[in-house]
């Protein structure tokens, strides 16, 4: 089965680009690669990563920990999503 986790956070006003960065970093320092991974900026220095999984729904994965207070202007949004087929 193929699991999706979403991570989505949003920077201090002009702080998107070292979110950006912050991100990125922590991505490489998981535990274990996902199968495939992918990084997305948008408007209001919002900073979203998506990272694909072979695991159950349930599985314990590895995640992108919560930036430092200073950097983000709320908490991060997760979400995790299981494949529905073709």
């Amino acid at each position: 089965m193929t699991v999706a986790l979403m991570w989505e956070a949003r920077a201090v006003h002009d702080k998107g680009p070292e979110l950006l960065e912050w991100a990125r970093a922590r991505l490489a320092e998981l535990a274990s690669a996902p199968v495939r991974q992918e990084i997305f900026r948008a408007p209001q220095d919002r900073v979203l990563v998506i990272t694909w999984w072979e695991a159950s729904y349930e599985a314990e994965l590895p995640e992108i920990p919560e930036p430092d207070a200073e950097l983000i202007t709320r908490a991060v949004h997760r979400w995790r999503f299981e494949a529905a087929g073709d």
